[in-house]
C-alpha cells in the first residue's frame, strides 16, 4: 500500500498537499473534501476512481490523503493521525483566521517526510512477507522431493 497523495485543508481551502505521482488528484481531492464536509465525520473513507481517499476530519481541519490498497486502512489512519498531532503543534494553527502562509507552505515538507517514512515501512513489511513465503514455497518443495523419492524408493523405481 502506497499513500501517493495528502494534503490538509480547512474548509475547501487547501493549505498544504503533496502528491508523490502525477495525477489529477486536485480535483477528487476537491470533490472529496465537499463529501467530507456534508458528511462531517471524523473518519471517512471515499473510493474514487482507483484510488481511496482517507480522511481525518478535527476541529474543522481535514487531513486527507489517497492510496491504492483500500484493504489497509491501518496505514492510512496511522498517517493522518501522525500528520494532525505534528499540524496541531504548529503555532500557526492558532491564529485567526487560518489561512496558507510561508509556514504552512512548508508544511508539504512535513507530509514528504511523513509519506516517504509510510513508504519505507512498507518495503520492510513486504519484504518480511515475502521472506516467510518464499521460506513456505522452499519447504514445501523439499517435503514433495523427498515424498517423491520415498515413494520412488519403496517401489523400486530407484534402485536400492
Amino acid at each position: 500500500m502506497t499513500i501517493t497523495y495528502s494534503c490538509i485543508a480547512n474548509g475547501r481551502v487547501v493549505l498544504a498537499d503533496l502528491a508523490l505521482t502525477g495525477g489529477s488528484y486536485q480535483e477528487t481531492a476537491a470533490t472529496v473534501l465537499r463529501l467530507v464536509l456534508l458528511r462531517a465525520e471524523p473518519k471517512t473513507i471515499i473510493q474514487m476512481g482507483s484510488f481511496i481517499y482517507h480522511s481525518l476530519f478535527i476541529d474543522g481541519i481535514t487531513y486527507l490523503c489517497a492510496s491504492d490498497n483500500a484493504l489497509d486502512t491501518v496505514t492510512p489512519s496511522a498517517f493522518l493521525k501522525s500528520v494532525s498531532d505534528t499540524f496541531l503543534r504548529n503555532p500557526l494553527k492558532s491564529q485567526d483566521p487560518f489561512f496558507p502562509s510561508n509556514a504552512v507552505a512548508d508544511f508539504q515538507q512535513v507530509l514528504g517526510k511523513y509519506m516517504a517514512k509510510d513508504s519505507k515501512k512498507k518495503r520492510k513489511i513486504l519484504r518480511r512477507i515475502w521472506w516467510k513465503h518464499f521460506k513456505k514455497v522452499i519447504i514445501i518443495t523439499v517435503a514433495i522431493l523427498l515424498s517423491i523419492i520415498i515413494i520412488l524408493l519403496s517401489t523400486n523405481v530407484i534402485p536400492t
